[in-house]
Parts: C-alpha cells; structure tokens; sequence
C-alpha cells in the first residue's frame, strides 16, 4: 500500500507491470486516469482497477494537489516491475 501526491499540472508516466495489478483511491483531488484505451477523471472517494498488464497513467490537471492511495497485488511487488512507455523525467 502507498500513499501518492501528484503535484498540480504533474503526471506520472505511461507505463505497465508484468507481476501486479493497482487499485487507486482519490483521497483529496481531480485524477485524470488512462487505463488502455480509456481516459477518465475520478474526484474524492473514487477508485480505479489497473489490471496486471494493462497500460496506465495517472495526471493531475489541476492546480491543487492529488492525494490516493495506492493498492498493490500480485506475484511480485517491486519498483522493478514498471516498464516505462512514455515518461516526463526521463526515467
């Protein structure tokens, strides 16, 4: 479990995991999600599935911060599984 802050106008990057799916929870904030071919905003007290496999990536586009919680679940849970398509920070 993690608790993520998504600064204003930021973005995570494109990405997916071979060994774990995430559910994400709004805690405080406007998350705009893409999961595969979908976009969606998601407000306080909403929650997303990411299936494993699937290509994801979380956006703040607003000017306050974004506050989830991160749910983790899988064979393997490690910062190792993230394989990275697009990404801002050039990680």
């Amino acid at each position: 479990v993690k608790r993520i802050m998504v600064k204003a106008g930021a973005a995570l990057s494109l990405q997916m995991h071979h060994h774990r799916a995430e559910h994400w929870v709004v805690v405080n904030g406007t998350a705009r999600v893409t999961r595969g071919e979908e976009t969606t905003t998601l407000e306080r007290n909403q929650s997303v599935y990411i299936p494993l496999g699937e290509t994801h990536r979380l956006e703040n586009p607003t000017e306050a911060e974004l506050h989830l919680i991160e749910v983790q679940s899988g064979e393997e849970i490690s910062e190792d599984d993230i394989v990275r398509f697009e990404d801002r920070y050039r990680r």
